[in-house]
């Protein structure tokens, strides 16, 4: 249990589309496939194509357009049950708590993927894990995910571990609305590019967020969630573990710190640790001699 069993969800704007034509959570893939699924958590590239997905054809493109509100998320007991309604409550205490650090705060789009769904940055799929789509600002996430990392790479991938995956993404968000993105655009691959520095802040900004997770109150005045136990803090930091570039890159056998797009394991582990410790003032990735 994570959320407040009475919280107030039943005002978050998730929203559902797409149509199941992608990978069932227990379905096999190869080595190949459960690398191209954890290489694309957390903001990767769409590897659809190496899992057997690929882009949506035209009719596919029309029934991904269908969109449904979750009215069924209404409690923190849904939200504590349903992994769709979990994001759904994470929604509005992200929105809450981002409202109150940035001046002009924009709220994004969340999106809970059924089974695939075309987007202005690729098709959105379980196979392709959650991501961030800059043109549309907008959240995509297939809730199926977080089986496959559960059944085929050993991730415990708990409520907290899901919280900070999610808030990972809306750390993108932050970093496309305050101009971070615009500022250090993308320069290439390895340990010191912008892209990993990108991602490390983004991983200290979800963990900023859970540091001030149980102050976030719904409309009634009621604690979102509960407090943390030490097990969830460290599925979470498990979570970011197990997206590291060096550990992925172990599954192939072979480890390229000049091909590095997120950061290792290491990396990735210590900047969300520190963003939970320390706030959002220590997350500067890019500041001058900062090390990561």
């Amino acid at each position: 249990m994570t959320f407040n069993p009475d919280a107030d969800i039943s005002g978050n704007t998730t929203r559902r589309r797409g149509r199941t034509t992608a990978i069932a959570a227990g379905g096999g893939v190869g080595v190949l496939g459960i690398v191209a699924l954890v290489v694309a958590l957390l903001g990767g590239p769409d590897l659809t194509g190496l899992v057997g997905g690929g882009a949506p054809s035209a009719d596919q493109q029309t029934a991904s357009g269908d969109v449904n509100t979750l009215a069924e998320c209404k409690t923190g007991t849904d939200a504590n049950t349903n992994d769709s309604c979990r994001m759904a409550g994470a929604e509005l205490m992200l929105n809450e708590y981002w409202a109150d650090h940035v001046d002009g705060y924009v709220k994004p789009t969340l999106t809970m993927v059924n089974g695939e769904t075309a987007t202005q940055c690729g098709t959105a799929s379980n196979a392709t894990g959650p991501f961030y789509c800059p043109p549309e600002q907008g959240v995509y996430l297939d809730p199926t995910f977080f089986q496959l990392m559960q059944q085929q790479f050993g991730a415990s991938a708990g409520s907290l571990a899901q919280l900070y995956i999610v808030g990972h993404e809306w750390g993108h968000h932050i970093q496309n609305i305050t101009g971070v993105m615009q500022k250090h655009p993308d320069n290439g691959t390895g340990p010191a590019s912008n892209s990993v520095r990108t991602e490390l802040q983004a991983d200290c900004y979800a963990g900023a967020w859970l540091k001030d997770a149980a102050k976030l109150k719904d409309d009634n005045g009621q604690p979102f969630v509960q407090t943390f136990t030490e097990a969830q803090l460290k599925d979470a930091v498990n979570a970011a573990y197990v997206v590291g570039d060096d550990h992925i890159q172990q599954q192939s056998g072979f480890v390229n710190p000049e091909s590095f797009t997120h950061g290792t394991s290491e990396q990735r582990q210590f900047w969300f640790a520190d963003g939970y410790t320390n706030g959002l003032g220590v997350c500067d990735t890019f500041a001058p001699g900062v090390k990561l």
